[in-house]
Formats: structure tokens, sequence, C-alpha cells
């Protein structure tokens, strides 16, 4: 019977094939950071597409933790702005679509049905894991925002991720019964290429990483 060899990589022939380049072009080589917009709206199917993507990424014990509310309506964005620092309010009502990245503080608690092989839900509840839940939470919220901006990249949108804004002020704005809490925001839609600046310098290789 013939056999599967592997190459150097350690990979099946059929795994070995390299990347779309156009794919990998959208979400890193030519993939920015917009802050203007192009007048297009964004359709609710393709941030349904964009999060049936993002959910396939892997988390710890499959918790899942992220939650996303998207601001579009003219009263919604009237009550970001309010949250906003003042560099980010017009970049943030000129966008079509704003996603506020949260962290579900009770993620546990769907656990029995995302991780049913164990119990996991008492790996995190209770006041003395506290500490390790809220770092769950934040560490894999983030880790799935990013997996959403990928799927959003993947899916021909434009990202703009950013921090400055007053989070306890957006929490009673937005989620105010205190179980979920802010982790950054993005702003979605197809941004205007004529606006960019040349890319920032990035760290090399040797730099940023080692081998030992």
């Amino acid at each position: 019977m013939p056999t599967t060899s592997t190459t150097h990589t350690g990979l099946t022939p059929d795994c070995a094939h390299p990347a779309d380049p156009d794919l990998l072009n959208r979400l890193f080589t030519h993939g920015r950071t917009f802050s203007h917009w192009l007048p297009r709206p964004v359709d609710d199917a393709l941030l349904m597409r964009a999060w049936n993507l993002c959910k396939l990424g892997p988390t710890s014990a499959n918790c899942q933790p992220l939650r996303i509310l998207f601001v579009r309506t003219p009263n919604a964005k009237a009550q970001l702005k309010d949250c906003l620092a003042p560099g980010n309010v017009d970049k943030t009502l000129a966008a079509p679509v704003t996603a506020l990245f949260a962290a579900d503080t009770r993620f546990y608690d769907h656990l029995p049905r995302l991780y049913p092989h164990a119990d996991a839900r008492s790996w995190f509840a209770g006041d003395a894991l506290k500490a390790m839940a809220d770092a769950t939470a934040q560490r894999n919220s983030t880790l799935q925002a990013a997996y959403f901006m990928m799927a959003a990249r993947a899916l021909g949108l434009d990202c703009g991720p950013m921090s400055g804004f007053d989070a306890e002020r957006l929490n009673q704005t937005f989620f105010p019964d205190g179980r979920f809490t802010i982790n950054f925001i993005c702003n979605l839609g197809h941004g205007d290429p004529q606006s960019l600046h040349p890319r920032s310098p990035r760290l090399e290789f040797e730099e940023a990483c080692r081998i030992i």
C-alpha cells in the first residue's frame, strides 16, 4: 500500500501548500488600521458571518467569553460619543458600525454546555477563583476579538481597533448590570484607502523572538 510521506515541515503534502496570497495580503500584508470611512453600509448578515468564523477559534476550555455589542444607530452612537476620548470621536461617528468587545465575567456558567466532558465550571466559579476567572475572561475575549477582526478582514471589511475611552462610563452606559465589562472597541466598515499614511515600522524577528 502507498504510504504518506511528509516534508521537512512535518506536514503531509496536502497540508503543505501555502495559503492564498490574496487572503494573506488582505489579512496581514495590506491590512491596515483605518480612521476614515467610505459611506458604505455594513449589512447585518456580514457581521453574523464574521461571528460564525470567529467563534471557531480556540479558547481556554472552549470558554468563549467574548460578547459583542454592535453600535450602529444615531442614538447609540451619541451615547458612545460621550464615552470616547476626543481624538476618537470623529472617526467613530463616521464609521458604519462600532463593535464593543466585552468580556462576560460569568462565562463559566456556559461551560457545562461548552465543555461538557469535565466539570470546568468549578475551575472558575466562586469568590476564591474570581481573579482566575477575570484573567481568563480578559485574555480569551482579547483572543476572540482578534479572531473577529481577522474574520472581518477576510470578508472584505476594514477595522479600526482602539482604546481611548472611559471604561467605567462605557460599562455603565451599555452594560449596566455589571456582568459584561468592556475590553476594547473597534470601528468596522470600508476604509478610505486615500486616507492612509505609510505603514509604521514593525520589529524584526530577531528583535521580538527567540528560539531556545
